[in-house]
């Protein structure tokens, strides 16, 4: 099966060179995505809204690779504060509630200094 490259139109995937999402076979990798709002193409301060701008384009990029939250076997969370952490039910439990990854959280440093988490994804259909 041909590998499958899937673009949300960012420039930095030409830039850096990159895919949103790759597929390959039954699996399909989803970058590390970072909370810009995906309408407005601005970064709220609010990690939890960061989160949940990240999980929207992490749900497009999904969907059209063919997959789903609930194909998501593997997570990581990149978050800038360990302080973060205590509000991750908030951004991650409403979609993942119920689906239990298998998940990690990284205290990092990322891009930008606005930017307070990075969440990545692989999901797997067979």
């Amino acid at each position: 099966m041909p590998r499958q490259l899937i673009s949300s139109g960012s420039p930095f995937e030409a830039q850096v060179g990159y895919s949103r999402a790759v597929v390959q076979g039954d699996w399909c990798f989803v970058a590390g995505t970072t909370g810009t709002d995906p309408e407005t193409k601005t970064m709220p301060d609010d990690v939890v809204a960061q989160g949940r701008n990240a999980l929207k384009v992490i749900g497009k990029a999904l969907d059209d690779a063919g997959f789903s939250f609930a194909d998501v076997v593997r997570v990581t969370y990149y978050i800038t504060d360990a302080a973060y952490w205590d509000v991750m039910g908030d951004i991650a439990g409403p979609v993942f509630g119920d689906i239990r990854p298998a998940a990690s959280c990284v205290i990092a440093g990322l891009v930008k200094p606005d930017m307070k988490i990075e969440i990545e994804v692989t999901a797997f259909k067979g």
